[in-house]
């Protein structure tokens, strides 16, 4: 009997013994180092690689990468303890062998439950990869300098051949941080050469500077989630509210009086010790909260009730 005629009766022996084609698939991958396609009801038999023909297993890992996953496995459990869970460690593990991110380098963040790629660690897989380039423009018909809004379009070359990876990004006031306000244009361009590099080396999770102001609460809301509870007595709340107040007040230099004008309409109140205690508390929140995210539009707002003020004088 011929070679490809003892296989085809080997094949259909396997199929009426076992009717399951994950079986198949094992059975044929093991005996004739090929794999098997299934195609309108017929079978397709394609060529493997070396390293994997004859049920052989894949090349391991070198013992840069496999110390590598070991040192990352024993920073995360330092850093995040008990919010780590097998599946945060098995995606941990196929990040470091897979790419060669390095927690310590700061290459992956965790954060709310989820694994994150910084900028750093998507620039560091680009040169060990020795990616041939990235190209980064504006889309200047989006751009709108004065709104500080400001859209980027990046091209990642892996190789001299390569027709190239393409990644777009924005920003703007409203989906930066705080800490980076004002600098919309650089990260609207890290942005787009975030995605492209992701896309070029087949990265699943997503980057860092991508999330924007919505990976974690300011530091003002922190700040006000952790007001006690205060008597209903009038002083603005109570000492503590008040001397919140104040601090807002003189870190963001605001006008005193008008701020008052402001909470007393705020509450809906005649005067701001007819205010109850947590009406008091939630305009501190909401006036902290303004001050970090748009200060020139609280201004605006505060600058409303001069006319009152000078009609009042």
């Amino acid at each position: 009997m011929r070679p490809w005629k003892q296989r085809n009766e080997s094949l259909r022996s396997a199929a009426r013994t076992k009717d399951n084609l994950s079986f198949l698939f094992q059975y044929v991958t093991k005996n004739y180092g090929t794999i098997m396609v299934v195609f309108r009801d017929r079978y397709y038999l394609a060529k493997l690689p070396s390293d994997v023909k004859g049920g052989a297993k894949m090349k391991p890992p070198s013992p840069a990468r496999q110390t590598l996953t070991t040192v990352n496995s024993r920073l995360a459990k330092t850093l995040w303890g008990s919010a780590l869970n097998s599946i945060h460690f098995l995606t941990l593990k196929q990040m470091s062998m897979q790419f060669g991110f390095s927690i310590a380098m700061g290459d992956v963040l965790f954060l709310e439950n989820n694994w994150y790629v910084t900028h750093t660690g998507l620039i560091q897989l680009a040169r060990r990869s020795r990616c041939a380039g990235v190209c980064v423009e504006t889309i200047n018909e989006f751009c709108e300098p004065k709104a500080g809004r400001f859209y980027f379009r990046a091209t990642v070359y892996t190789s001299r051949r390569c027709r190239g990876f393409v990644g777009y990004g924005d920003a703007d006031p409203s989906n930066v941080a705080p800490l980076v306000r004002g600098a919309e244009m650089r990260v609207a361009e890290t942005r787009a050469v975030n995605r492209a590099l992701r896309k070029a080396y087949g990265i699943g999770i997503c980057s860092i500077e991508e999330i924007g102001s919505v990976a974690a609460p300011t530091q003002s809301q922190r700040q006000a989630r952790k007001l006690p509870p205060q008597p209903a007595n009038g002083n603005c709340g109570g000492p503590k509210v008040r001397d919140r107040l104040c601090q807002i007040i003189r870190q963001h230099q605001l006008d005193p009086n008008l701020v008052k004008s402001y909470a007393v309409d705020f509450c809906r109140t005649k005067t701001l010790r007819e205010a109850t205690r947590e009406q008091v508390e939630n305009f501190v929140a909401h006036l902290a909260d303004w001050a970090e995210k748009d200060r020139n539009a609280l201004l605006c707002q505060l600058n409303s009730y001069l006319p009152a003020k000078e009609g009042a004088a």
